[in-house]
């Protein structure tokens, strides 16, 4: 096996490991990484002016976003601020198709400051979330 392809098939298997192991909360944060990353890739290639790859990236970046992201809100939940997520995702994939139909970079550097600000509130939310469980678990085991 060629040493990219062991590299490739070893983060496949740490990515599947980390999807069954993941809890929604991570599943949502898992998505803005891909996605972050994805942006990333489609800058680089933009940068190199390997359009193909940039395209593939763009792609991969807006399919997160769509069937990810977006698909993960729970509208009937998430009352408004599920809206304007929903409206912000929108936007977001308008704009890296803008990116790769005008090859503009400044584009794709704003879907990223996005991605990243959501995904920083995101884990925020987890980190507060998760310390909520950890205190009503403590205090469950001392009332015992």
């Amino acid at each position: 096996m060629a040493p990219r392809n062991a590299a490739q098939a070893y983060i496949r298997v740490g990515l599947e490991t980390g999807v069954i192991a993941a809890s929604p909360h991570g599943l949502v944060l898992m998505l803005f990484d891909g996605a972050l990353c994805a942006v990333s890739d489609a800058d680089v290639h933009l940068l190199h002016g390997r359009v193909a790859d940039k395209g593939e990236a763009i792609s991969r970046a807006i399919s997160i976003i769509n069937q990810g992201l977006r698909a993960s809100l729970d509208q009937t939940q998430g009352g408004k601020i599920a809206g304007y997520l929903l409206e912000l995702y929108d936007y977001m994939s308008r704009r890296l198709l803008f990116a790769s139909l005008k090859n503009d970079r400044t584009a794709l550097r704003e879907v990223t400051q996005l991605l990243g600000e959501l995904r920083s509130s995101w884990a925020a939310i987890g980190s507060t979330v998760n310390k909520t469980v950890v205190s009503a678990v403590a205090s469950r085991r001392e009332a015992a």
